[in-house]
């Protein structure tokens, strides 16, 4: 039982393997990240509780380390609710830290960045199939990485957004964008903005696959982006082997 004083806010720091999720949002036929936490922190506090998150990752694509907040009477232990969490939530969704902030926090509005990271893999490799997208064609990942440069010259970027979203603008802007390899047969592509688009870092990474596979031009790279049209960049390549994995808030959080 939890001593209740006064209502607060909270910020919850987790991570989740998304294989068994349809992505973070709640769905109307399909589990979700943010159904079971809710659940599970209804279940522990004894009431309805709502929480809203940093993002919205899609189906099967995993997060590191994701923020939402939360509303509830004051918490007197944060650790036992931590460790009730632990035990009641499923083995791929951990719960790090639970911490109070300021009343009119905000998990979304708030953050100052996302980074995502895509990685590929140009071998068969059993222990990183679910998390890593394998190619079996080669990769000029220098060309690659001149075409990502090309991203930090626009902020609109409908090119790469899912259609029929209900956001007000699909200017972003990038702050980070590079592949970097990190073993002999394994490449990472790390994205960082203010702000992303449905299906953006999938689209944008597909898009830049044609690059590396000598199918596209770096002016034909810039010219899928001036388009501001979907059905000109690449297609979107599997979430498994997405993830988030960091999201950044003012220093006084």
């Amino acid at each position: 039982m939890f001593p209740y004083h006064g209502t607060m806010r909270y910020f919850i720091e987790l991570a989740y393997d998304g294989t068994n999720y349809h992505g973070w949002q709640i769905q109307p036929n399909g589990a979700s990240v943010q159904e079971t936490v809710q659940s599970a922190l209804s279940t522990v506090l004894r009431q309805p509780i709502e929480i809203v998150g940093a993002g919205r990752t899609d189906t099967g694509v995993h997060a590191a380390r994701m923020f939402a907040h939360f509303d509830a009477p004051e918490i007197g232990d944060l650790s036992l609710l931590e460790n009730k969490l632990s035990k009641l939530l499923p083995p791929d969704i951990a719960v790090y830290r639970v911490f109070p902030v300021r009343d009119e926090a905000h998990a979304r509005f708030d953050a100052l960045y996302r980074t995502y990271q895509y990685r590929v893999i140009t071998r068969k490799d059993p222990f990183l199939c679910h998390y890593a997208w394998r190619v079996i064609f080669p990769l000029d990942f220098d060309r690659m990485n001149e075409a990502a440069k090309i991203l930090f010259e626009y902020t609109d970027f409908t090119s790469f957004s899912k259609l029929h979203t209900d956001v007000k603008t699909n200017n972003c802007r990038i702050m980070r964008a590079e592949w970097a390899q990190v073993g002999t047969y394994e490449w990472v592509f790390t994205i960082q903005a203010d702000r992303f688009l449905r299906n953006m870092v999938r689209a944008i990474v597909g898009t830049l696959i044609e690059v590396g596979r000598g199918k596209l031009s770096l002016e034909g790279f810039r010219k899928v982006i001036e388009q501001k049209d979907r059905c000109a960049a690449g297609s979107s390549v599997p979430g498994n082997a997405l993830s988030l994995v960091d999201v950044g808030y003012p220093d006084d959080y």
